[in-house]
């Protein structure tokens, strides 16, 4: 048993070392990458070269992105969002930020509990926001990670052109092991692109202001198409087998409404102007099923993060704060 106990405590060592493990990294690929931020934006080489003198290659990243939450079935992928713990901390930060949120749902149309929900998926509403490096993410990725290493070099890019803008220290920003940064975890090109100064201060401070992120993550829904007032999503039954035909891997909706009685799928709902839906399947774990029809607003949700999953989280999680919310209130009247 002493022995079972040694040889155990050896491979938890062994296996922590592997997961936090560091490296240099290619260096002929982070000199072209230098000599391309010298020649496109005038980045002084001699800076760069610094400052990737002091970034490593993370094992811990490249064991991370190779095993996302999104490939685990629907019951348990669940489990990690849909928690008392996000929604009370969901209705409390509602509490806190109301006006804001009100604000941003009157300029951008996108309704205050989706807002919150993000926020609370990506960092239990700023409690978490990453522990790695972004320099250090975004280069594991872009140069040791090929099947992605073109999107990441272009994230690397991006995030070098931030902190200049920003005069941050490229090495002092902490986030995701995929480089995602913040309260709701934009990825650098989604900063440059859509993140806002929602308090008119002068700086999109995504790190610790409540209220830029809020306009940041509306802003970012509003400009992929969010539909103010429209459905996201609604439970369905059905019958027979017919209906397997229309659930597809693309995230877009793709069935025509009009058609899906005739593949027996049908329920107590009322779709209200939306030609096109998903059709969507989801495992819960009892060798059973759940279908739901899904819209472009849900579909918008996916643009934050491309997963089927991701999307179902936010939209439960928010349609259980917002029923609390609106019964605390209700109460209080």
């Amino acid at each position: 048993m002493r022995m079972y106990k040694i040889i155990s405590a050896i491979s938890l060592v062994m296996l922590n070392s592997a997961c936090f493990a560091t490296a240099p990294l290619d260096k002929k690929a982070v000199n072209e990458f230098i000599n391309y931020m010298h020649t496109a934006y005038e980045f002084d080489s001699a800076e760069l070269k610094s400052v990737f003198d002091e970034t490593v290659k993370s094992q811990r990243v490249l064991n991370a992105i190779s095993r996302p939450a999104e490939r685990l079935p629907w019951y348990e992928y669940r489990k990690i969002f849909i928690q008392n713990e996000r929604v009370d901390g969901g209705i409390d930060f509602w509490q806190r930020n109301r006006e804001t949120l009100a604000r941003a749902e009157e300029t951008y149309g996108v309704p205050a509990h989706i807002i919150v929900a993000i926020i609370g998926v990506e960092t239990r509403y700023g409690n978490y926001t990453g522990r790695d490096r972004v320099m250090d993410a975004l280069s594991t990725l872009a140069f040791h990670y090929p099947k992605r290493s073109k999107f990441f070099r272009g994230e690397l890019e991006q995030y070098l052109l931030l902190t200049r803008e920003q005069n941050l220290d490229p090495l002092s920003i902490k986030g995701s092991y995929a480089g995602a940064m913040g309260m709701p975890q934009f990825i650098p090109s989604s900063y440059r692109n859509y993140a806002v100064d929602f308090d008119r201060d002068g700086k999109a401070d995504i790190w610790n202001n409540p209220v830029d992120v809020i306009g940041s993550v509306a802003s970012y829904f509003n400009r992929h198409g969010w539909q103010p007032g429209k459905q996201i999503a609604i439970p369905a039954s059905v019958q027979g087998d017919k209906y397997r035909q229309l659930i597809r891997d693309d995230l877009k909706p793709d069935v025509d409404t009009a058609v899906i009685n005739d593949y027996g799928i049908n329920g107590e709902f009322k779709i209200k102007d939306e030609p096109q839906l998903k059709v969507l399947s989801l495992e819960t774990g009892e060798d059973t099923e759940e279908i739901w029809l899904c819209f472009q607003n849900f579909y918008v949700i996916t643009r934050y993060n491309h997963s089927a999953l991701y999307a179902m989280a936010v939209f439960q999680l928010s349609e259980m704060i917002a029923d609390e919310y609106n019964n605390i209130n209700l109460t209080s009247r």
